[in-house]
């Protein structure tokens, strides 16, 4: 679904606290969350009657159940990987129009650090995870050693790099704009660590060009949120935020990275062209960015696919405009998952709809009217939403 979204509203979010080793299985942090957004919407959890699953991590009767839902209506999952959250809240918001739902929820998140290493089985072999293309990966990729995703987005990155000659400086500055976010966000992982230009260029390259900073958190945690049709009523004193378009994109050749005619491909630049365009919109118009940061590469591309430079000039455009605290348009204002905590995308949403209502806290921005989302993921999958304060 693309294009202008009249009648959807984001009317609660949620979120458990972000840490680096729980006792809590995935099913009680994503339940934790979804009590968290139904309290903020002001609502009983057994009025929701849809639910969006991003990654189908738990199932329906398990909501229904633990919700104590008396009627679900709607149902649904996805698969896009780090870009499901932001397409799974357009999937609620299509339900609640069309009038298949009148109250949705949607809650992303797990135990991504303490469910376990991607790397490793505790026998010592190679684990198989179920990548899109599992057969590339198994038997074109493997073979050459390609197995984890900083390896696969390292190619992407050192194409970029010598094809448009870009300053290597430029990711360094996306990780301390990140860490200088996290400073005023009470819920970042990273909240009292600062980062340091010295600090980042002492630290040693786990992938080149990705030196360990330019690489996001394994984090446990979960954040969700409420889609209801607009001209529900809400509290008093509540702001809602308004669900103005969103949609996504997938690469030409989506499922095999290294074939791919052109490697550096992101399926967010369709929806973007489709999406901005539709509502008249460009990059400038937008006081802020809640933007995909897998890696500090993956911000770049994004940035230059969704307009706010060409190809090649967002490490121009990072060093000399900014993107931290203070610029003019301020990206993942929360530290993202670079410093905040990875929650498969959904706490950039939880952010955006804080700093729409005004209460983002130290955080908060002076103008924070209209305001965009972005997610990435599997093989450059893209998802995106517009928002804006009611």
């Amino acid at each position: 679904m693309t294009g202008r979204v009249a009648r959807a509203l984001i009317t609660g979010v949620g979120e458990t606290d972000y840490v680096r080793g729980t006792t809590q299985t995935t099913e009680t942090l994503l339940l934790r969350a979804a009590l968290a957004a139904c309290a903020d919407a002001g609502v009983e959890p057994a009025s929701v009657d849809g639910v969006v699953m991003p990654s189908g991590k738990l199932s329906a009767e398990t909501f229904v159940h633990a919700l104590g839902i008396g009627d679900l209506r709607f149902h649904a999952a996805n698969s896009m990987g780090g870009a499901s959250a932001a397409a799974a809240v357009m999937i609620a918001a299509a339900a609640v129009i069309s009038g298949q739902a009148s109250r949705v929820l949607v809650a992303a998140g797990g135990t991504q650090f303490s469910g376990g290493r991607k790397l490793s089985r505790s026998d010592g072999s190679a684990a198989q995870f179920s990548w899109p293309a599992q057969d590339f990966r198994t038997h074109l990729e493997r073979p050459y050693g390609l197995t984890v995703p900083m390896q696969w987005y390292s190619l992407q990155a050192n194409r970029w790099l010598y094809e448009t000659g870009a300053d290597p400086a430029g990711l360094r500055e996306v990780a301390l704009a990140a860490r200088a976010h996290a400073r005023n966000n009470a819920k970042a992982y990273f909240r009292d660590r600062p980062l340091t230009a010295q600090q980042y260029d002492s630290a040693p390259y786990v992938v080149t060009p990705f030196r360990i900073y330019d690489i996001c958190l394994e984090s446990d945690g979960a954040a969700a949120v409420i889609i209801e049709p607009s001209g529900t009523a809400g509290r008093d004193g509540h702001r809602d935020v308004v669900l103005l378009g969103g949609g996504e994109g997938h690469a030409d050749v989506p499922d095999d990275l290294v074939s791919r005619p052109d490697i550096l491909e992101l399926g967010l630049a369709k929806a973007a062209r489709r999406v901005l365009g539709g509502l008249g919109l460009t990059a400038a118009d937008f006081d802020f960015a809640q933007v995909y940061d897998c890696f500090t590469f993956v911000v770049l591309r994004q940035l230059e696919e969704l307009g706010f430079c060409k190809r090649g000039e967002a490490c121009d455009y990072v060093l000399s405009a900014g993107i931290g605290p203070g610029s003019g348009t301020p990206v993942n204002t929360h530290g993202g998952l670079l410093a905040q905590a990875h929650i498969a995308g959904m706490n950039h949403v939880v952010e955006a709809v804080r700093q729409l209502r005004g209460e983002a806290g130290p955080a908060q921005l002076a103008r924070a009217e209209l305001g965009l989302v972005t997610n990435y993921g599997d093989m450059s999958a893209g998802s995106l939403l517009v928002l804006a304060a009611s």
